[in-house]
């Protein structure tokens, strides 16, 4: 079913990339409800929603698509709903928010079945996907040092070193020395070992307390958020959110690109510059956004995390299987997840290695020719300065046209380039 052998791989190299991916990733299932909480959400509807929306879009991803990605309510627009949708002009609750979720979940879904998704990721200049790929290593990287404490806020620089005396630094120097050395030696679920030997460390010197209760029975305090589709629409256009579902659907659509693109690369999946079953693989974050907004999230996407599965040597749905399934196992373990999740030095080694490596795809950008090279470079600079993928892309999108008109390269901007360049221009510029 997976074609472990054409994929060159094994069901022990899955299983290990599998829980690579979820342990780097799983921070979310306690991060989104606390961001959500701040718009009225109840914690466990968040957290129960959270789960079932990331086990619907992996499940899809794996058995549908096969393919090692996987899928998540994703940072920013959790943020965007919970601070700049909630509350806004006409009192906009929770429940009508995720109307706009759904309503953007369906388009998307719409938008997933026609060709037009499938030839934008066709349509990307390849130096702005090797940017794209670039910059979500860059990102992840930056994810990483910054959840450690090894980079911390500046008012005078922005970004300064943090305190190196301090043990969760300390505790994630020695995580990323372990799995650099396990790495460099070719063990096979390096990433894995050297996170599982990182937490050993945090529990014996006291920085991991296992709860007095490792389980909870999830639960839904709300019920379903939607229960009539036709409502959620109507409640869109009677508080004209079409603003907020352009971004919800704008937004979704490239970070999830950007980010399939990123890992398909790293991990050999393109094919001619295409991606097999891509179309299945395009309607899992748009089937998660949707089933997620009926139980209380905010959209889905995939998640850049899904390369440190790649990278222990994950190549085949059969990771995003194990994912799925421990996401399930994880709705039942809400106390000790959460105590996992909450020691980021366990995780950051695993993203900053999965980040360098990721950088590799800058060697094969055309930095030659001004016009294909500083698209690329927006790309790859704004993503981690402004911690989006989806601006990244935006902005690459905006300069590619621009440069190549200017050297009367009208024949290689692709239409569909065009179309969204004037759409993301609109998005950032002026919504």
């Amino acid at each position: 079913m997976f074609h472990l052998k054409e994929q060159q791989t094994s069901i022990k190299q899955e299983i290990i990339a599998g829980l690579t991916t979820f342990f780097t990733m799983v921070y979310i299932v306690v991060v989104n409800p606390v961001i959500l909480a701040n718009a009225g959400v109840p914690f466990d509807q968040v957290f129960t929603a959270t789960i079932i929306a990331s086990i619907v879009g992996t499940l899809w991803m794996a058995l549908a698509a096969n393919y090692p990605i996987a899928i998540a309510p994703g940072m920013g627009l959790n943020a965007y709903l919970a601070y700049h949708v909630v509350g806004a002009s006409g009192g906009i609750t929770y429940a009508t928010a995720f109307s706009a979720v759904f309503t953007a979940g369906v388009l998307f879904i719409i938008l997933s079945l026609t060709p037009l998704r499938k030839q934008l990721i066709e349509a990307i200049p390849n130096n702005l996907k090797y940017g794209i790929t670039t910059g979500i290593g860059l990102f992840i990287a930056f994810i990483g040092l910054r959840q450690a404490g090894m980079i911390t806020a500046d008012q005078s620089n922005l970004v300064t070193l943090g305190n190196l005396h301090s043990p969760a630094v300390i505790l994630t120097l020695i995580g990323l020395l372990i799995s650099v050395i396990l790495m460099v030696l070719n063990v096979n679920g390096a990433l894995f070992i050297g996170m599982a030997a990182t937490a050993l460390i945090a529990f014996f010197t006291g920085q991991l307390h296992f709860p007095k209760g490792f389980m909870s029975f999830p639960h839904l305090p709300e019920g379903l958020i939607i229960s009539n589709p036709f409502a959620a629409f109507g409640d869109v256009i009677h508080h004209g959110l079409y603003a907020v579902v352009f971004s919800f659907l704008l937004v979704t659509i490239f970070d999830t690109t950007g980010t399939m693109i990123g890992v398909a690369e790293q991990a050999g999946l393109m094919k001619n510059n295409k991606l097999p079953n891509v179309r299945k693989a395009l309607l899992a974050d748009s089937t998660a956004t949707t089933v997620g907004a009926v139980f209380g999230t905010s959209p889905t996407t995939a998640f850049v995390e899904s390369s440190a599965g790649v990278a222990a040597g994950g190549r085949t749905g059969l990771t995003s299987l194990t994912v799925a399934v421990l996401f399930a196992a994880s709705m039942f373990f809400s106390p000790l997840v959460s105590a996992l999740s909450g020691i980021s030095a366990i995780t950051s080694p695993a993203l900053i290695i999965v980040g360098s490596l990721m950088m590799g795809s800058v060697s094969n950008i055309n930095w030659k020719e001004m016009d294909e090279a500083f698209p690329a470079f927006l790309v790859v600079l704004t993503m981690p300065l402004t911690s989006s993928i989806s601006t990244g892309i935006a902005l690459g999108f905006i300069s590619y046209p621009i440069v190549k008109a200017a050297r009367g390269k009208w024949r290689d901007i692709h239409p569909l380039v065009l179309v969204f360049a004037v759409l993301f221009f609109i998005q950032l510029f002026i919504l």
